[in-house]
């Protein structure tokens, strides 16, 4: 057989000759880094496991606590635009030391605040830790845009998922076991706490990690000794990471596909906070599941596994074979997330719907970690990935603010039998948005072919 009627072969770009000694210094900034995120949502995902257990104690309705959980939506999406602007200025190191410093006084706090039970005082001290939180993900996204080259962001914001779960599996099995009581290696007795501690323990371990941060990371390459790391990359020929403060928002508002993004994200924010915040609800009040029972645990440990697979698959899935393009693979995400959810709202059985809750958050949490950290720095580059993580970011959680309130609505009038149909119509909006521009090959300004 002649060699022009062979298959070609399949030819992938290969990865940058790094000097010796930067990927341990990398993983080692990346790994303090990750740990810090990760605390943050610890002192995040605590709310869903203390939500019954808030609401018995002072008679909150679901509205109530959907109130609670906009303010920190709302708070954290204006925090997310104001301080991605920000940490583009300040450097990304800098940021999260203040949103580490934030959350762990309002985790305090809002523990404390069990001493009164005011629905106004849990509202605003949520909320202004949802602030302090808006710093971790563009500080995060800032530092990690000098460390990682344009090939490798969509496989970095995979792993950049991964630490969110991390946090969410640490919360899965901490939390609930807090609440039930359980032997520490098998010699000390924890009996069971009161759900306050659900705050005060994610809160002294950010606190601990944030030294770690402080101590260990680096803002950029550059500040270690490594220099030219990633040549012919355009976004990497400046080694300068901070820029005025008028050219980055100018550059962020005025490019259309940034606002097409944030939408998308809203609709992705709106499903995500959904399931992340009510599934221990939903799956007490509607199959009586015991925070404590088998059933409940692997569930726990479930979620976080396939909303990390999802994470790291949809990244390397757009790296590897969309030469680094995210809108059609969100678009074809979007599209199984529809289907799922669907699938979700017809089931009674508890089996089927620990599985598609599962499922659920596979696809959401895919988009999430696509959209959020990867496209942000596709757009913005080192220069500006902060300010475009945040107004992109921001937009997640208005979306969660507004659909949380009207879920909480919902199921205080019509009951859980909505649960699953109140999230589809945001997978359909979020799969049009990304199919609108999944014909391009660059998400930066004027770039469309």
């Amino acid at each position: 057989m002649s060699d022009a009627s062979a298959t070609p072969p399949v030819h992938y770009e290969a990865r940058p000759s790094l000097p010796h000694g930067f990927r341990p210094r990398r993983g080692l900034n990346w790994a303090v880094i990750g740990l810090t995120y990760t605390s943050f949502y610890l002192c995040r995902y605590n709310f869903s496991y203390a939500n019954k257990a808030i609401s018995d104690e002072f008679f909150f309705s679901k509205s109530d606590i959907s109130t609670i959980l906009s303010c920190q939506f709302v708070a954290y999406g204006c925090g997310q635009i104001i301080n991605g602007l920000l940490t583009d200025r300040i450097g990304g190191k800098r940021a999260m030391l203040i949103g580490a410093a934030g959350t762990v006084t309002m985790s305090l706090l809002f523990g404390a605040a069990s001493f009164w039970g005011m629905l106004w005082l849990f509202a605003l001290l949520w909320g202004i830790n949802g602030y302090a939180q808006s710093f971790g993900a563009p500080g995060f996204i800032k530092i990690n845009s000098a460390w990682f080259s344009e090939k490798e962001r969509g496989t970095f914001a995979g792993i950049f998922g991964c630490m969110i779960n991390l946090g969410r599996g640490v919360a899965n099995w901490l939390l609930p076991a807090l609440l039930a009581g359980f032997v520490f290696i098998g010699m000390w007795h924890v009996p069971p706490q009161h759900w306050r501690w659900l705050f005060w323990i994610p809160a002294l371990i950010a606190a601990a990690v944030a030294v770690l941060l402080a101590v260990f990371v680096k803002d950029t390459p550059e500040e270690c000794g490594f220099k030219n790391l990633f040549a012919g990359e355009a976004d990497h020929a400046d080694t300068e990471v901070r820029t005025a403060l008028g050219v980055v928002f100018k550059q962020i508002v005025t490019n259309r596909v940034v606002w097409i993004i944030a939408f998308a994200y809203a609709c992705t924010g709106a499903v995500r906070q959904s399931i992340d915040q009510w599934f221990p609800r939903f799956f007490q009040d509607v199959h009586h599941l015991d925070q404590r029972g088998l059933k409940f645990q692997l569930l726990g440990l479930a979620i976080p596994i396939a909303a990390s697979a999802g994470s790291l698959l949809s990244g390397w899935i757009s790296d590897r074979f969309f030469h680094s393009r995210r809108a059609p693979v969100a678009a074809i995400i979007y599209g199984l997330q529809i289907v799922v959810t669907f699938v979700a709202a017809q089931v009674t059985s508890v089996n089927w719907a620990l599985v598609l809750v599962v499922l659920i958050a596979l696809t959401v949490n895919s988009t999430h970690s696509l959209l959020g950290p990867a496209a942000a720095m596709d757009i913005g580059g080192r220069k500006m990935a902060a300010f475009a993580s945040g107004v992109i970011d921001a937009f997640q959680y208005f979306g969660a603010a507004l659909a949380i309130k009207g879920l909480g609505w919902v199921l205080d009038r019509y009951g859980w039998d909505y649960y699953f149909y109140y999230q589809v119509p945001f997978g359909l909006l979020g799969a049009v948005l990304m199919y609108s521009i999944a014909h391009r090959k660059s998400l930066k300004k004027g770039d469309t072919h």
